[in-house]
């Protein structure tokens, strides 16, 4: 299995699909909410672009409004993979980074299929275990396991951020403590 080492000049964190209408089916949405919620405001301290896709936005609306303000981009989508949709892997690409850390729902739909594609067109991927998840714990857990079973790596969201950080050195180091105790 590849080992990937998260760096801030060449991570992106990809938000995928967490709009209110899903959230209402999906097993500890709230968790998933305030995990994705943090490393997006992580991402904010250390410069590290957050992009989201909505799927069908114009039947199933947006994105919750927690999140307000915490993206570059969000990108509408009819293909489950954001990945397979132009526009959204053109935004990506321009962003020029190849590191790639996924957060958002379904894990065994939109998620996995995301990750898989990105993998197969030559990103590091890493998803985030603990802000994922499906409307049930058992479609979470299946479509961890494909991704572990791909190559996918998973790590928790407190993990990415001290990976970002690297050091207590860090010039935003207290700045990333006042985000941890936040959440």
């Amino acid at each position: 299995m590849p080992t990937i080492k998260l760096c801030t000049d060449k991570s992106i964190l990809l938000v995928i699909d967490l709009q209110e209408s899903f959230l209402k089916i999906i097993h500890e949405a709230d968790r998933v909410l305030a995990r994705s919620e943090f490393l997006c405001r992580a991402a904010k301290v250390f410069g590290v672009p957050v992009i989201a896709s909505e799927q069908y936005p114009s039947r199933m609306g947006g994105t919750d409004v927690r999140f307000n303000g915490l993206f570059d981009s969000v990108h509408p989508k009819m293909e489950f993979s954001a990945a397979a949709n132009p526009e959204f892997f053109a935004a990506l690409e321009a962003i020029g980074r190849r590191q790639v850390v996924i957060v958002g729902i379904e894990t065994h739909i939109c998620v996995s299929q995301t990750a898989l594609d990105l993998q197969a067109k030559g990103f590091e991927v890493v998803v985030c275990p603990d802000a994922l998840s499906s409307s049930s714990q058992d479609r979470h857990k299946l479509g961890m396991e494909r991704l572990r079973d791909a190559g996918i790596i998973p790590v928790h969201s407190e993990a990415v951020a001290y990976e970002w950080c690297n050091s207590a050195d860090n010039s935003h180091f207290k700045e990333l403590l006042a985000v941890v105790k936040q959440f």
